[in-house]
């Protein structure tokens, strides 16, 4: 049995368009205000049917639409994309089929739309529960706004999160603190919850590079509003299952899980990236190309819509498992390591990360501590060099 059997199959379908950028943004979007559904629909249905051919017999288990801001898509659109991977692939009896969403008030509309599409569960770009900060943020909505969003994706569907940026501009713990016991009230078994980052390229790296980015917290408030926020969500029944995603047992992204247990998935759309585990077991990354135009005119014309596709070595096919299994709370098992890399890890330096109590080894399975993800880029450079 070929790894991605365990972690499992899915598939991501990228959607460009956003109606504004974010200025911390560093995700493949444009700003767009007119788009012809129809012909992307188009090159999304030619491109599931080419990756089909390679994935013959294959069960998928979760589908997902990010950007962008795929609450932009027509339901129409969206359900000729689900009704295609249905065609080509055997849904799982309990497929998770996500579609990320702003909560302005005309996308909320559309949720009876997207439910009656196939979509089953919905992510949220929250981001801040007071307005001040979400236009620091460049977001269109208000705080209200994403209040009544919220309600109507838990009235419309199974499933469903948000998402909040913390360690903002001027944020202090006791503001952090009232927010995340807010957002833990009226969550409904999931959030994602993510530090700010200042990403070069973005609206936000420009200004600090100019030292115009102030009131950003030091790394020690930084790393207590971390601390809080694994306690309240622990007290709260919603442990950190991620770095990052929070939830209630059985409320797990399972989309998320694919990636992050390094299973196979399929990205399709302009920036998506995928990987892909073919019949004699060699293991390749696929990539497609950024902007918009070029990703749509390749398929038009009869090609992939990729501009790499490259087979991974056993070394960078490790290097993955431990960088994606060490921010999960189920840590990775050393024997599956093993038989991926073909050797195991170095013992002694397992053990001394152990005995710092950066990681705890239990049997097989080593997993990461709450001081050990604080520190993960530096545990797993310890555990490779």
């Amino acid at each position: 049995m070929q790894h991605w059997q365990v972690a499992g199959f899915g598939l991501y379908v990228h959607w460009p368009f956003c109606q504004a950028k974010c200025p911390y943004c560093d995700f493949n979007s444009h700003v767009a205000g007119t788009f012809d559904q129809e012909s992307w629909l188009a090159a999304y249905v030619s491109e599931i049917e080419r990756h089909a051919k390679e994935t013959p017999g294959r069960v998928l288990r979760s589908l997902f639409f990010g950007g962008g801001t795929p609450s932009l898509m027509k339901p129409e659109t969206v359900e000729g994309i689900i009704n295609a991977a249905a065609k080509h692939w055997t849904f799982a009896n309990d497929i998770e089929i996500t579609l990320e969403a702003n909560p302005t008030s005309v996308e909320a509309k559309k949720f009876e739309g997207f439910r009656a599409a196939g979509v089953n569960r919905v992510s949220i770009g929250v981001q801040a529960l007071n307005d001040t900060d979400l236009r620091r943020l460049g977001r269109l909505h208000s705080a209200r706004e994403a209040l009544v969003a919220i309600e109507a994706a838990q009235a419309t569907f199974d499933r469903s999160s948000f998402d909040l940026i913390y360690a903002r501009q001027d944020q202090s713990m006791a503001d952090w603190e009232s927010e995340l016991r807010q957002a833990l009230q009226i969550a409904d078994g999931h959030l994602s919850l993510y530090q700010l980052t200042i990403e070069a390229g973005t609206v936000f790296g420009a200004r600090q590079d100019l030292g115009k980015l102030h009131g950003l917290p030091g790394e020690d408030l930084s790393a207590d509003m971390f601390v809080l926020t694994q306690d309240l969500c622990e007290e709260a029944g919603m442990p950190a299952y991620e770095v990052s995603n929070h939830a209630k047992s059985g409320a797990e992204s399972r989309h998320n899980m694919i990636y992050w247990n390094c299973g196979d998935y399929l990205g399709i759309g302009p920036g998506a990236h995928g990987r892909i585990t073919a019949a004699d077991g060699g293991r390749s990354a696929t990539v497609c190309p950024k902007m918009p135009g070029e990703w749509k005119s390749m398929v038009e014309t009869g090609g992939a819509g990729e501009n790499l596709r490259e087979v991974l070595s056993r070394e960078d096919q490790a290097a993955e498992f431990l960088l994606m299994g060490l921010r999960v709370s189920g840590g990775i098992d050393l024997e599956q390591f093993s038989a991926i890399s073909g050797g195991a890890l170095n013992p002694v330096k397992v053990q001394e990360l152990v005995e710092s109590g950066h990681v705890t080894l239990n049997d097989h399975m080593l997993k990461s501590t709450r001081k050990g993800v604080l520190l993960l880029n530096r545990v797993i450079d310890h555990l490779s060099g």
